[in-house]
């Protein structure tokens, strides 16, 4: 049995098909996604339609993102926050125009039963963005930080290589776990188009909303799969690379 963390997804349906066909997925096979699944491209209700069946298969774990957090509100209030629609909610509206009320509302209670972080049985820690406490996730004084921080990400991509991990200059934050796995700052960023691996944190967002491709990590052997880039996949669209 394999275990993939999946970077961010944003409404790339079609990415998503193809990652799970490149890495040859199986029943077998555990799938930890760490978070934004709507946003961007015009297939985010069924992204979410298709992680609701593939949880009935296989072994899943769905880390909730900040653009998941902007659903989950709308789905619940009907409010449309000016911030999210500017960053994929109106596509994400549009949807969801064809999903009935019953439909909805159980993609509310899947958003709803997300997690904000995942450790594993070898301290490996899974979430969407960082945490800021030097204690650790259960010590964060702001849930928002697990969805929005960059600070973790920040810090190791500049962090002096030579710095081991029983130094005392070695990050507190850090050492709480094995590996951490993140999303939520794209690696073309960083002009990467593949998961980057910093000290013993690896971002697995490789820009799927944008210009790059949707990747997935073996995360014991870090062997890595990909999907094509969707803009690709999506050639009458524009995702989130908007002016």
């Amino acid at each position: 049995m394999r275990t993939l963390a999946i970077g961010d997804i944003h409404g790339g349906l079609k990415g998503l098909i193809q990652l799970l066909e490149v890495a040859k997925v199986t029943k077998e096979d555990k799938l930890i996604f760490v978070g934004d699944y709507v946003d961007g491209w015009s297939e985010s209700a069924q992204v979410v339609q298709y992680l609701i069946k593939l949880s009935k298969i296989n072994n899943c774990i769905f880390i909730k993102g900040n653009h998941d957090v902007w659903c989950e509100d709308w789905l619940r209030t009907g409010q449309e926050d000016p911030v999210w629609l500017a960053h994929g909610g109106q596509e994400t509206i549009e949807s969801y125009s064809l999903l009935s009320k019953e439909e909805k509302k159980q993609h509310l209670y899947f958003f709803g039963d997300m997690s904000l972080y995942h450790i594993d049985d070898n301290n490996r820690l899974f979430i969407h963005a960082g945490f800021t406490s030097m204690h650790g996730v259960d010590r964060e004084y702001s849930f928002r930080n697990f969805y929005f921080d960059r600070t973790l990400w920040e810090m190791v991509v500049t962090l002096d290589k030579r710095i081991e991990k029983d130094s005392e200059l070695y990050p507190k934050r850090l050492k709480h776990y094995s590996e951490i796995y993140i999303g939520h700052t794209p690696t073309i960023n960083y002009n990467k188009d593949k998961p980057m691996n910093a000290a013993n944190v690896w971002n697995v967002d490789t820009g799927a909303a944008f210009t790059g491709k949707l990747s997935a990590i073996d995360i014991d052997t870090k062997n890595i799969f990909q999907s094509e880039a969707l803009q690709h996949l999506y050639p009458n669209e524009s995702g989130r690379n908007k002016s």
